[in-house]
């Protein structure tokens, strides 16, 4: 898949070279590298044009990004999954819960990469699977994906520097009433692959901030926003406080009360790798948060609903 990007020298960028300005735009140096060996990677007013040549005011750089990579070794299968924008540099999905991101050794054939792949194949299109954002294969809700290898480079560097702002939603067990900030830092759990636990001598730190947003008569909906983002990061602090998620099999005790652990990617926010442009994308509850809490009667709501969780 080939991908063509054109800019055009202002006067204060004159006396650059190519490669300072390609990478002040978020080019790697990955991305450099094949430039340079790619037939027309690289036209100053359209000659070929080292990436140490020097820009001069109003010249016309055009960079032609050939990405032959695809992810050939993921096989195409029709699953649902839902698209919330899409554009020629990126997809924002909205997972579904019981989905793996990516294929593992007991999921080859039922994961979101998968799924994503028979989406493009239809469509005609082929590119690399890069998830830009995780969310664990129960936890439903919104993922960035790049679409070639700079929007992925601008964007994981945005994850890098904590500029895409992630917002969840929870129902965790009992009652919270009130804001807080949890910075507890969180380690592997030794002897396992998986499981997380507060470790104070070797966890990293991790930072949630929640909001109770509605209350029933043995839970509560929180509005949770990472500042880190570590594995299992609101199930694990909601654990450690004595209000783990229904249905959690890691961090909560056994329970038929729900089929997974109650969590969603409800709002995403970022800057567009490639127009610059401001992106807020929000996915209401799904069906079965929203019957979990329409079982109590007694649910009432604790703070006037904000704009960003209003379709609640």
């Amino acid at each position: 898949m080939e991908h063509q990007f054109t800019y055009r020298i202002e006067a204060q960028e004159a006396g650059q070279t190519i490669e300072y300005f390609l990478k002040r735009r978020g080019y790697s140096r990955q991305i450099l590298i094949q430039l340079k060996k790619t037939p027309d990677g690289i036209l100053r007013n359209g000659i070929w044009a080292y990436t140490r040549d020097r820009l001069e005011a109003c010249d016309k750089l055009t960079i032609r990004l050939v990405e032959k990579m695809s992810s050939e070794q993921i096989e195409p299968v029709l699953l649902p999954f839902g698209v919330v924008y899409e554009d020629t540099d990126l997809l924002v999905v909205n997972k579904p819960a019981k989905m793996s991101i990516h294929p593992s050794m007991n999921h080859h054939n039922d994961t979101l990469a998968n799924a994503v792949a028979a989406y493009a194949l239809k469509k005609g299109e082929t590119y690399p699977y890069r998830c830009i954002n995780r969310l664990d294969r129960d936890t439903t809700g919104l993922l960035i994906l790049a679409k070639h290898m700079l929007s992925a480079a601008i964007l994981y560097e945005q994850m890098r520097e904590r500029k895409i702002q992630r917002t969840y939603l929870a129902l965790v067990k009992g009652r919270i009433e009130a804001s807080g900030v949890l910075d507890l830092p969180i380690g592997r759990k030794p002897g396992s692959t998986i499981e997380r636990i507060i470790d104070y001598e070797h966890g990293e730190r991790a930072v949630t901030h929640y909001t109770p947003i509605r209350t029933g008569d043995n839970w509560t909906l929180l509005k949770c926003i990472l500042e880190t983002g570590r594995t299992h990061q609101i199930r694990v602090h909601m654990s450690a406080i004595g209000h783990p998620l229904p249905g959690d099999f890691l961090y909560g005790p056994e329970d038929t009360e729900a089929e997974r652990q109650l969590l969603h990617s409800f709002r995403l926010s970022f800057t567009h790798p490639i127009t610059k442009e401001p992106m807020v994308f929000t996915e209401p509850l799904p069906e079965d948060m929203k019957a979990y809490m329409n079982s109590d009667s007694k649910g009432d709501y604790l703070y006037e609903i904000s704009d960003d969780t209003r379709e609640l």
